[in-house]
């Protein structure tokens, strides 16, 4: 701005002086008189004023040549190729700069090639990390600052069946199943920390409830609040349930061991009492002492069935194994049932095992003892179901499947009942357990310790449709 103005000036002051000289000169030319008169002040004052007007010229043109100095200076300075020919200045600062715009444009192709590359390996390393996501056998849910969902594997859609494509809703309707999440959830986005291996339950009402594992960071620990949260998720229900029948299986132990000797005096002891109410009936007495010896009897004999039960429990009995078709064995234990589902005015409705080729599905198990406790739990079905219930059914199905890398026949018992409350889910194993007004708890024990010495598990889940009783033994290898 400063070098403009200096220009301006010279420009001026330049042109001025110039007018002065080239007024002398007509006064010279014009009026030749009055110049002789005046002629050393007029050509002093001519000098003088073409020497001033000079100097500006000479000024204004270095300072408008100043620009082209320098750009003929950064041309020299230019780390670009020459000709080496002789040439003029403007040929020269010509040859620079197009040197200068083939090099750009060099740089310019190189720099889309790496832009070019570095977007492919964005692309590559997005596509990995969603192959990753994928293929992970945990369920893995991402949610932002608002607590919105942003990312949702397969594994996590299984597990929360009702959430699908539902990308954007907050974590209060995707979680919707497990409310113990949602709170972890909420916690970790408004103070960000960290839970780890928390274990929650889920419901949705239709479906037993799953015990699930979850671990839930926030995204970004060092900021003072959450940018987002990651939530893990693992189906743990077939862990806990084996952790469950571990504790079950230490307690039955310590219970057997505790209680047979016991049971054993106490079956004494009933023997002695029944001995005394059979002789009390020898003796002469009237009806109402009759009536009261009877009753006596018919406990101590309800007592030393509950004993000989107890005792057979606790007392661990050698297997008699050999192959038992599993339909046969169902129908046997239906029929033998018939008199108390038409008494309780319930139907039974068995379907057969899905068979393979011609073959039946067969298990090496004892006979009498698995009959034993397929009795047990079907008649606890057909008890099951109250009077106020409509739908009076107890439905028994059978099937095949394979896991492990072993063959099971699963045997599912299901009633149309009220279901089992779910704090009693843990405990209905558990001898002398029972919510029926009549009976000894002894009944689902024994069957439980049936299969588990078949190698073979029993258990139970319940919904608002009534409970299911779940049967796995191993396949006869024959």
């Amino acid at each position: 701005m400063y070098a403009s103005r200096l220009q301006i000036v010279l420009a001026v002051v330049a042109a001025f002086f110039l007018l002065g000289t080239v007024g002398i000169f007509i006064v010279f030319a014009v009026a030749p008189g009055t110049a002789l008169v005046y002629r050393p002040m007029l050509l002093t004052g001519f000098v003088a004023m073409l020497f001033v007007s000079m100097v500006c010229v000479a000024g204004l043109m270095r300072g408008l040549l100043r620009p082209y100095t320098q750009l003929i200076g950064e041309a020299q300075r230019a780390p670009v190729p020459h000709s080496g020919k002789r040439q003029n200045e403007a040929a020269f600062v010509l040859e620079t700069f197009q040197s200068v715009i083939a090099q750009l444009q060099e740089q310019q192709d190189e720099l889309k090639r790496l832009s070019d590359q570095a977007s492919q390996r964005a692309d590559s390393a997005e596509a990995f990390s969603d192959h990753i996501v994928a293929s992970m056998p945990t369920g893995l849910l991402a949610f932002d600052s608002g607590g919105r969902l942003t990312l949702m594997n397969g594994p996590a859609h299984a597990l929360f069946p009702a959430s699908q494509n539902i990308r954007g809703e907050h974590f209060t309707k995707v979680l919707a199943d497990a409310p113990a999440l949602i709170e972890l959830l909420e916690r970790c986005l408004s103070t960000g920390r960290i839970y780890r291996r928390e274990e929650i339950e889920t419901r949705n009402g239709l479906e037993p409830s799953k015990r699930l594992g979850a671990t839930i960071a926030p995204i970004d620990p060092a900021s003072e609040s959450a940018r987002g949260a990651l939530c893990l998720v693992t189906d743990i229900t077939e862990v806990f349930r084996l952790r469950e029948e571990v504790a079950l299986k230490k307690n039955l132990e310590s219970l057997g061991e505790m209680s047979a000797g016991l049971a054993h005096e106490f079956k004494n002891a009933m023997a002695a009492l029944h001995g005394y109410a059979q002789f009390l009936q020898t003796v002469d007495q009237d009806e109402q002492g009759r009536s009261a010896t009877e009753a006596l009897l018919q406990e101590v004999r309800s007592l030393s069935e509950m004993t000989t039960a107890f005792l057979n429990f606790a007392r661990p009995q050698t297997l008699q194994l050999e192959d038992v078709s599993v339909d046969e064995l169902i129908e046997e234990c239906v029929r033998e049932l018939k008199p108390l589902f038409e008494s309780r005015n319930v139907d039974c409705v068995s379907s057969p095992t899905v068979r393979e080729g011609n073959s039946p599905i067969e298990v090496r198990a004892d006979l009498r003892m698995l009959r034993q406790a397929l009795l047990n739990l079907i008649r606890n079905a057909a008890e099951a179901i109250t009077d106020e219930q409509s739908d009076r059914r107890v439905m028994v199905d059978t099937s095949a499947e394979q896991a492990d890398a072993k063959s099971w026949a699963v045997i599912s018992i299901r009633d149309t009942g009220p279901g089992i409350a779910a704090a009693d889910l843990q405990k209905i194993f558990i001898p002398f357990f029972t919510t029926k007004s009549q009976g000894h708890g002894i009944g689902l024990a024994l069957a439980h310790r049936v299969i588990a010495e078949h190698g073979g598990t029993l258990t139970a889940a319940s919904s608002p449709a009534g409970a299911v009783l779940t049967i796995r033994l191993p396949r006869s290898s024959n």
